[in-house]
This record gives structure tokens, sequence and C-alpha cells, in this order.
């Protein structure tokens, strides 16, 4: 008997699925390894984090024609809006970062190479009272 999933809720559940893997792979990387999955990740045009953005917002203007036909309450509508605002407010904070987590992930400057001196905002002064 054919399963009567749709295969886009099919499609939602591998992808939950995997996002599982993901993270459990994240948490047992090496350093360099874990910085290449975060950049992947976080990349804020083609990373995770931006198509999931994207499926939340879409997900809002369903909402929205729902709402306005009566058939959702205006709630839903309103909270998948703001989540989708958030997330793209999140996306756009991180992707300041996004270019100093992908440099963890290039090789390491070979033997005799001078080592990269640390930025200003780097460093941490600690003072006691």
């Amino acid at each position: 008997m054919p399963d009567p999933t749709p295969s886009s809720v099919r499609l939602a559940d591998d992808i939950a699925r995997q996002l599982s893997l993901l993270t459990q792979r994240l948490s047992q990387a090496p350093p360099r390894e874990a910085a290449q999955i975060l950049g992947k990740v976080l990349d804020y045009d083609d990373g995770v984090l931006g198509r999931v953005t994207e499926l939340v917002a879409t997900g809002s203007r369903f909402a929205q024609d729902r709402s306005q036909r009566g058939l959702l309450g205006p709630e839903v509508w309103l909270a998948l809006g703001r989540a989708a605002n958030e997330l793209d407010s999140v996306g756009a904070d991180l992707d300041e970062h996004t270019g100093t987590i992908k440099q963890l992930a290039k090789p390491s400057p070979a033997a005799g190479s001078p080592a990269p001196k640390p930025v200003a905002s780097a460093m941490v002064v600690r003072r006691r009272g």
C-alpha cells in the first residue's frame, strides 16, 4: 500500500532528521570541520539559516492568506511573521561573523610562516578591582 503522506511532508521530516544528524556531527567534529559546518549553516545567502528564514517567511504569507479568509486566527500569522523577522535579524547579525568562522576552517599557516597577529577586538583586558 502506498504511503499517503505527501512527498513535501516526507521531505520536511527528512530535513529535520538531517539537521539532527548535522547537529550530532557538529558536536563531535574537530575544530576546523566544525568551523566549516558553521560557515555553511550561517552563510546568509546560501546557508541553512537563510533557507529556514525563507521557509518561515513563506509560512507567514500562507498564514496571512488563511487568516484573511478567516481560516486561521490572526495571532498565527503575526507569530510566524515575527519569527521570520527575528530569524532575518539574527541571520544579519551572524552574517557579520560568518567570515571569521570561515577563516577558522582554512588550513593553518605553514611552518615558518609568521602567525597572524590578533586583532584588537579579540583581546580581552582583565582588570583587578
